[in-house]
């Protein structure tokens, strides 16, 4: 159930961002959940910095939903969430990949906020994003915050079920 799935963020034309190592939990046909562990590093390629991740999250790529989710675990709960706009997640062999399209939503000290959309909107020149990406990436972004809004999946207990996976 460990297995080892390596995560690749990739800027619009397949420009590697960054990268990082986690802990498979669980695999469909439609989406995976991963556990990242305290103290992993990440490799920002476009900074050009390898981080070090103070913290476990719970993380959810879905390979047809147009966003993902981390959720940040202290002390056994949930303390954000930090969830992206992007393309649908692909997965070969043990690696998953998606395309970033800059906006996020965020859930911090229980209120939710849209951030990086002076991102989105630098990026949509400096990447030549195709108009109808531009607004599929807003239209998903709505389509996310009623998810969220409507405890639907998989903000409705799914990622939960995974925080005993954590060492306490």
């Amino acid at each position: 159930m460990y297995d080892e799935i390596n995560i690749q963020v990739l800027k619009f034309g397949d420009h590697l961002h960054y990268e990082w190592t986690t802990k498979l939990l669980e695999k469909t046909e439609t989406h995976i959940f991963v556990l990242g562990e305290y103290g992993r590093k990440l490799n920002h390629h476009t900074k050009q910095k390898i981080f070090t991740v103070d913290n476990w999250t719970i993380e959810f790529f879905s390979f047809d939903l147009w966003f993902t989710v981390s959720a940040d675990v202290v002390d056994g709960k949930i303390k954000q969430y930090y969830c992206n706009i992007n393309e649908p997640a692909k997965i070969k062999g043990n690696t998953v990949s998606f395309v970033d399209l800059d906006l996020d939503l965020i859930q911090r000290n229980g209120d939710w906020k849209v951030v990086d959309e002076d991102e989105f909107e630098i990026n949509s020149v400096r990447f030549n994003y195709p108009e109808e990406l531009i607004r599929r990436s807003r239209k998903e972004l709505n389509n996310l915050q009623d998810r969220v809004k409507n405890n639907k999946f998989p903000f409705d207990g799914a990622i939960e079920r995974f925080i005993k996976f954590i060492p306490k």
